[in-house]
């Protein structure tokens, strides 16, 4: 089992920044890659970025590419996701993603973020 709980979210204006940390526990050796999604009021969750554990390779979605940075720190088994130049419509839920060998996956609770315009 993996445990994760994100936080960081919260109201900003459009154009500002936001970090998210999604900080895992458990049996953390078993993760192989992690993420955030978010999921807008009325609309699918969907794919924002994605890094594999060991060699940080990342993938974006194109909605957030050039403004968006993962990262992660194995030390903490922390996963980060760095928001810059917000928009209204980065407004939703984040979740943060974990996958694990055996493709089971796990979800942290969410946490809100709101950009107002």
């Amino acid at each position: 089992q993996v445990q994760l709980v994100e936080s960081g979210g919260g109201l900003v204006q459009a154009g500002g920044s936001l970090r998210l940390s999604c900080a895992a526990s458990g049996r953390t050796f078993t993760v192989y890659h992690m993420g955030w999604f978010r999921q807008a009021p009325g609309k699918e969750r969907e794919f924002v970025a994605g890094i594999t554990y060991s060699g940080g390779s990342a993938s974006y979605a194109d909605s957030v590419k050039g403004r968006f940075t993962i990262s992660r720190d194995n030390a903490e088994s922390t996963v980060y996701l760095q928001m810059n130049s917000l928009k209204p419509e980065d407004t939703a839920v984040y979740y943060c993603n974990a996958v694990v060998y055996g493709s089971d996956t796990y979800w942290g609770q969410g946490t809100q973020v709101t950009v107002s315009s």
